[in-house]
């Protein structure tokens, strides 16, 4: 999988207790002093476990009186990305976001300790959307293969021993997935999960609606839920990122097969004993559960 590496990547490196690339810290000082506003809604999660289904789901929910917005505009200009520095893809998330009206849809895959104050400041309702680990490694793995803003993905091997030690932009998903978990015990977190999403969407979506005190009708859900499903979005430009020049979808497409157990197909039997053996260890002490399968 020599594709990816020829053209040049950004390095990792430590920031802030966490290991990130320059195009999500370029801009820190404006993500850092950011003005959350009391209605915005925030859309967080770990890299590659259903950020942009959630984001679509909710912009949906938002745009009902207009639901052409969703074929108007890529996700990034409806749902802007905080932490995202100006490239030549993207302006910076806080620019963005700065000139938009309330109330104002945000994504980000920062880690809850490094979330701008203001958020919760003003009691800002977050939705977080955690996938099992083993789906996430996978799915992050060919991500990092055609997208140019990442670090160099290397090969499966070593890129999951570099998964398992947490050495990825926005740290560990150990890390990251428990600690919003404990977040939600004192803040306004919507803690979903992408096995349950992919079980019963509409289920799902009834409980962003209450969260969020909106209310659908039936024919307006039923939108929702065909225009979110993972072969409408991966067949839209407004959703699969195929605008965007850094990712190059010969490589892998944005959105490749959207699975709970793929990692079967990747993992051998003995980086699954090692996995699991780590996993337990790294998870020990809290209630938080996953699905590997469904």
């Amino acid at each position: 999988m020599a594709e990816d590496q020829e053209e040049e990547r950004p390095e990792l490196f430590p920031f802030r207790g966490i290991h990130m690339v320059h195009y999500f810290t370029d801009n820190w000082d404006q993500v850092e002093a950011f003005q959350a506003r009391p209605d915005d809604v925030v859309v967080a999660s770990y890299p590659k476990t259903g950020t942009t289904w959630v984001s679509q789901i909710v912009d949906l929910m938002y745009c009902l009186d207009d639901p052409s917005r969703v074929h108007r505009a890529p996700i990034y200009e409806r749902v802007p990305f905080l932490e995202m520095s100006k490239t030549e893809d993207f302006e910076a998330g806080t620019t963005i976001l700065d000139a938009t009206p309330s109330p104002r849809l945000i994504k980000t895959h920062l880690p809850v300790q490094l979330i701008p104050q203001s958020f919760w400041d003003n009691n800002c309702k977050i939705i977080y959307t955690a996938r099992n680990a083993k789906d996430t490694a996978v799915s992050y793995f060919h991500f990092s293969r055609m997208n140019k803003i990442q670090s160099r993905a290397g090969t499966w091997p070593t890129f999951l021993e570099e998964f398992i030690n947490g050495e990825m932009v926005f740290g560990s998903w150990y890390d990251h997935v428990r600690g919003w978990w404990d977040k939600k015990e004192s803040q306004p977190i919507l803690y979903l999960l992408y096995e349950d999403l992919k079980e019963n969407l509409p289920r799902e979506i009834d409980k962003i609606c209450r969260f969020l005190g909106r209310e659908l009708s039936v024919a307006d859900k039923q939108k929702v839920v065909s225009q979110t499903s993972f072969d409408v979005m991966k067949s839209s430009p407004m959703a699969n990122y195929s605008t965007c020049s850094a990712m190059d979808h010969k490589v892998s497409p944005f959105m490749r097969k959207g699975q709970v157990g793929d990692w079967k197909n990747h993992f051998t039997v003995v980086q699954n004993e090692r996995f699991d053996e780590d996993y337990k260890r790294k998870m020990e002490g809290t209630t938080l559960m996953f699905r590997t399968d469904i």
